[in-house]
């Protein structure tokens, strides 16, 4: 039987590590990467049988991408410390790299919103790569909203990841910032420019798309408020992509 490692990469994660380590003890390895927790994170993830490794936190991307360097297993699985993988995922997972029907899986996610799962507003299904052969994989070097990448064939899995994405209107609001941060520290470095005219125009549209195009209505109030959030992530990224573009070429773009 093929062996697997999951990779979970982490900082000051206490609320979570242990619940998620827990979910993945039915890999052969499960790996953690720690970039400087002062909750106890490491411990709680040890504890669980997770092994620890400190590092320091170059992106998320290159980060993961380290993990699938120091991985064992012969598969990779791609996890966040808020994900859970429940029963019926975990054994879809064994019976994929059982089968090596596919190089790489895209995984369903369901994702949660302020303590409301959310099955409109452009978040459901949301395949995302995370499952894939060790040799075949890679991650893009994206500062912020890195993905999974896999050098040969992909299938869908049908059971979802469970993800507790935004615990509640504080994390909305600390994520706002850090991710739009973040956004524009990647747009800048692709050459994207912004503006406060970009700005208005990215976050209206961004608003219209959650709430109408993709039905956040059908989501009731949370999916209004997800809906000027994503307005309001855009508004901010193409601000800060302008501040950035205003700095001194000798500055480094700030970090999320």
């Amino acid at each position: 039987m093929p062996t697997l490692t999951v990779i979970i990469a982490a900082k000051n994660e206490a609320a979570n590590i242990a619940d998620c380590v827990r979910s993945a003890r039915f890999a052969d390895e499960v790996l953690v990467l720690d970039s400087g927790s002062t909750d106890g994170t490491p411990e709680l993830a040890a504890a669980e049988g997770a092994r620890v490794v400190a590092t320091d936190w170059p992106g998320y991307g290159p980060q993961q991408a380290r993990g699938i360097a120091m991985a064992r297993g012969d598969w990779v699985l791609s996890l966040d410390a808020d994900e859970r993988i429940g029963e019926e995922l975990r054994k879809e997972i064994l019976q994929a790299i059982g089968s090596g029907a596919a190089d790489g899986y895209r995984l369903p996610r369901l994702s949660s919103f302020c303590g409301q799962f959310i099955h409109h507003s452009g978040w459901r299904p949301d395949y995302t790569l995370r499952l894939v052969r060790r040799e075949k994989a890679g991650f893009t070097a994206h500062f912020l909203h890195a993905h999974m990448t896999v050098d040969g064939s992909t299938r869908d899995l049908r059971h979802s990841l469970v993800h507790y994405s935004y615990r509640d209107l504080d994390d909305v609001l600390e994520k706002l910032n850090r991710y739009s941060s973040g956004g524009a520290r990647d747009l800048h470095e692709r050459g994207r420019s912004g503006s406060l005219s970009k700005a208005v125009t990215h976050g209206l549209w961004a608003f219209v798309r959650t709430y109408l195009v993709r039905q956040g209505f059908r989501d009731g109030r949370q999916g209004f408020i997800l809906a000027v959030y994503n307005g309001e992530m855009a508004f901010y990224k193409y601000l800060k992509l302008a501040a950035l573009q205003r700095a001194p070429a000798d500055r480094d773009p700030p970090r999320p």
